[in-house]
């Protein structure tokens, strides 16, 4: 099967990195380096360097949590899933002291694995954690509204019930700081039209009102003027402390296996059955897509593979043939589904979110407003203003 938009177009795969036109909206100079790559290469010459030398710096940030975080149980909130990212934000916060309060969405969908890892690792650290589970007959409506919508960002339920959890929890503890496991060294590339929707609540609702069946009761979400009263009223900052340090993918699992036994799970967040099997299966038989593209793109921008060996990767399977078989049975068992039902869903005509009521405009709007703010203070502090 072929994502719409690639039909019209010659196929190309960038020069510098491994993207290509399985984006449709990929673009290219005319060097033949794509616009994915050129961004992120900019955003780690501007950003990354401000954030090690600057006032960002590790050991400042945790001094203003712990001067928030007096008179509470907690400095700040790390999300957890298991996975390399999460787990090092929060090692990290313990290592310079700080007081984290993990949280946890679980939506079913955890591997034995993950499970293991979180409770583990985090009994190691002396962190405490908080789980939210999810009404599972709910949350299996709208993922399969999702993948009924024939969208290929059909982990967005998920993405933005942890989003929305994490500032719901932090209103209810009383924390000004939600430290997610976002950064740019590992995750700088990702084409919005292969994961929109994660802040976008009137994508969402729309989606399921067409095609879920049962009420969200238990469902974690934000509209955005929910959020904004968070970050405006509630004055709740997100920071992404991994990006105040070199953060070597590699170098950072083989410490946290040395350090609090943690345990790889083979593939970026493969810590999700349903994950592990919507990248697998879902994804390059339905969309086209190999979501390994971007994220060994974003390894070679930051110089921690080449691309020589990120196309050497890219030879190899996806997953184990037998495992995706295994998962194929399981996941449509678990949404209640016939093997054969979950294969005419996957025929359907591929759509985007654009088929959708959306508010991406406004969205879009919001991110310029936000980005020119921090320029001029950016621009202030630097003429000593």
């Amino acid at each position: 099967m072929q994502a719409s938009g690639q039909l019209t177009r010659a196929y190309q795969v960038c020069v510098r990195c491994i993207m290509d036109t399985s984006d449709p909206e990929i673009v290219f100079d005319d060097a033949g380096a794509c616009n994915h790559c050129t961004r992120a290469a900019a955003l780690l010459e501007t950003r990354l360097p401000a954030f090690k030398t600057g006032e960002y710096q590790l050991d400042r940030i945790a001094s203003v949590m712990r001067k928030s975080g007096r008179g509470h149980d907690y400095d700040c909130i790390v999300g957890v899933s298991g996975g390399v990212d999460s787990t090092y934000v929060a090692y990290l916060c313990k290592r310079i002291g700080l007081r984290p309060l993990a949280v946890h969405f679980d939506n079913g969908w955890n591997s034995e694995l993950a499970v293991r890892n979180i409770e583990s690792t985090l009994r190691r650290m002396d962190i405490q954690l908080y789980t939210h589970v999810v009404d599972w007959e709910h949350f299996r409506d709208l993922q399969l509204s999702f993948l009924r919508a024939s969208v290929p960002d059909a982990e967005v339920p998920t993405d933005h019930a942890i989003w929305a959890l994490l500032y719901q929890t932090a209103v209810k503890f009383g924390i000004r700081y939600v430290l997610p496991g976002t950064n740019l060294a590992t995750e700088s590339i990702l084409p919005k039209r292969w994961t929109y929707g994660i802040t976008d609540w009137k994508y969402i609702r729309a989606i399921h009102d067409r095609f879920g069946r049962l009420p969200l009761k238990t469902y974690p979400h934000l509209r955005l003027s929910q959020f904004g009263w968070y970050v405006l009223g509630r004055r709740i900052k997100t920071i992404s402390i991994l990006n105040s340090v070199d953060y070597d993918k590699q170098a950072v699992m083989q410490e946290l296996q040395r350090e609090i036994g943690w345990q790889d799970y083979g593939g970026k967040h493969h810590e999700s059955v349903y994950t592990r099997f919507f990248q697998s299966y879902i994804l390059p038989r339905k969309f086209g897509i190999d979501k390994r593209r971007a994220h060994l793109s974003s390894l070679i921008v930051s110089a921690q593979i080449s691309r020589d060996d990120a196309l050497a990767q890219l030879k190899l399977p996806i997953a184990d043939a037998e495992l995706v078989r295994q998962d194929l049975e399981y996941v449509a068992k678990k949404l209640e589904m016939t093997v054969a039902d979950f294969e005419a869903m996957m025929a359907e005509p591929v759509r985007s979110y654009r088929d959708y009521p959306n508010d991406d405009e406004l969205i879009e709007t919001l991110k310029r407003s936000v980005r020119y703010a921090q320029s001029k203070r950016l621009m202030a502090r630097q003429v000593g203003m």
